[in-house]
């Protein structure tokens, strides 16, 4: 069995996921559609398929969607969708107001539809390297505090969204799926640098179990870094995404460390796999499958919550 599936919007996300879909197994891919015919029409030709009048059309004759338009139309593109019997993929974030995204987890529901949310992140080899090592006898426990931070050189694209909406929002995603636990505290500074919106924000997020998290991006950097830190009960996992590198240290276990007693040290690396793709596959799966949503709906609204709430403290 083939799902029959189209992509709306042709933006920069957009014509990643046409690539990926135009060539994915499983899938019966029926071409994109975008406000704008003449970039329809440049991506459709790059992926050989067809690029479609309108997304009322294209909804109407499939299966499921993948919607990759600008922020303010996941809403409405959303539940359009839905109303025509599409299970719906929506790049991140799930929406632009937490109204918007209940509405849209709600009528997921109601119709028995599968609601994914763009975090790419969750998909990455370097996560699953580090969800291998926190639990059991081999990993560092429960996170106590966490640090991410993920900062690039700007170039002139989502300036529709700030950074936190725009960068910031995949290691919220991340440190909250880590936390296991509510949200309920948060503290954050931010600045314009060289856009209309916040280029850079730093925030300090507290959970209900005790955890904590420092969380910072910037789309105004003069180089790339992207990292993750995990303070644990048992240890600490640092995560260096560019170098593919993660370094554990934990009680009892790799080489000893002599400035940290009854400590060892260990260094892990992993090769890369396309994320997206990764991503695209598990959407097929909870569509034709049945398989559970990785980032469903509910993840993805607490995501938004959560950078909302950011962008909040941020404006003090």
């Amino acid at each position: 069995m083939r799902l029959k599936l189209g992509v709306i919007g042709a933006g920069h996300f957009g014509r990643f996921h046409t690539l990926k879909a135009a060539r994915a197994p499983r899938v019966e891919f029926l071409g994109l559609a975008d406000a704008d015919p003449a970039r329809a029409a440049q991506v459709a030709a790059e992926a050989g398929c067809r690029a479609w009048d309108s997304a009322q059309a294209l909804m109407a004759a499939a299966d499921a969607v993948i919607v990759a338009a600008p922020t303010a139309f996941h809403h409405g593109l959303g539940m359009a969708a839905l109303a025509a019997g599409c299970h719906v993929f929506i790049e991140k974030p799930i929406a632009a107001t937490l109204a918007e995204a209940d509405a849209l987890v709600a009528e997921a529901a109601a119709l028995g539809r599968v609601l994914q949310i763009g975090h790419v992140e969750r998909f990455g080899a370097g996560m699953a390297t580090l969800m291998s090592r926190l639990g059991g006898s081999a990993g560092v426990g429960r996170p106590l505090y966490m640090e991410a931070v993920r900062v690039a050189p700007f170039r002139p694209r989502s300036l529709d969204i700030t950074v936190i909406l725009d960068l910031m929002i995949h290691d919220i995603d991340l440190v909250l799926s880590l936390a296991g636990a509510d949200l309920v505290g948060v503290e954050a500074f931010g600045a314009t640098l060289v856009s209309e919106r916040t280029d850079f924000a730093n925030a300090r997020l507290r959970f209900a179990n005790g955890a904590q998290a420092t969380v910072t991006a910037s789309r105004a950097s003069l180089a790339m870094e992207r990292r993750l830190v995990v303070h644990g009960t048992e240890g600490i996992a640092r995560l260096d995404f560019l170098a593919r590198e993660m370094t554990l240290v934990r009680k009892g276990q790799g080489a000893p460390l002599e400035q940290l007693p009854g400590h060892g040290i260990e260094t892990l690396s992993w090769q890369d796999h396309d994320n997206l793709e990764a991503e695209q596959a598990a959407f097929v799966a909870a569509c034709l499958d049945g398989a559970p949503v990785v980032v469903d709906g509910v993840a993805g609204r607490a995501a938004l919550d959560a950078a909302l709430r950011v962008e909040a403290a941020c404006a003090g």
